[in-house]
């Protein structure tokens, strides 16, 4: 019982580690061909958008809008794609998708 006990102290030990690199952790994505990129944590927190100069049109604010969300959208897939890689195995580890608070 003991050995349990200590196996599960761990793997809380390992996620808490595995969602602080998450947090610390920067991922980019893109739309329109780049001329829009947003930075997020691992966590889905925005930390940069870059928006080249081409991408603005006084005339078309619209779609500049539209390049920066799918920017962000993309950021915050790679982020739940990284979140995946790194709490994945933990969450298994733990009975797998109980977890709360984690997308899995």
């Amino acid at each position: 019982m003991q050995q349990l006990l200590q196996q599960a102290q761990k793997m809380q030990q390992d996620l808490a580690a595995a969602q602080e690199e998450l947090a610390r952790t920067e991922v980019d994505g893109q739309a329109g061909g780049g001329l829009v990129k947003a930075t997020v944590t691992g966590s889905g927190e925005l930390r940069g958008l870059v928006i080249d100069p081409k991408a603005v049109d006084p005339e078309d604010t619209e779609t500049l809008a539209d390049l920066v969300v799918a920017a962000v959208q993309a950021a915050n897939e790679n982020a739940q794609a990284l979140q995946q890689q790194k709490l994945g195995p933990l969450a298994q580890g733990l009975g797998g998708g109980g977890i709360p608070g984690l997308p899995f």
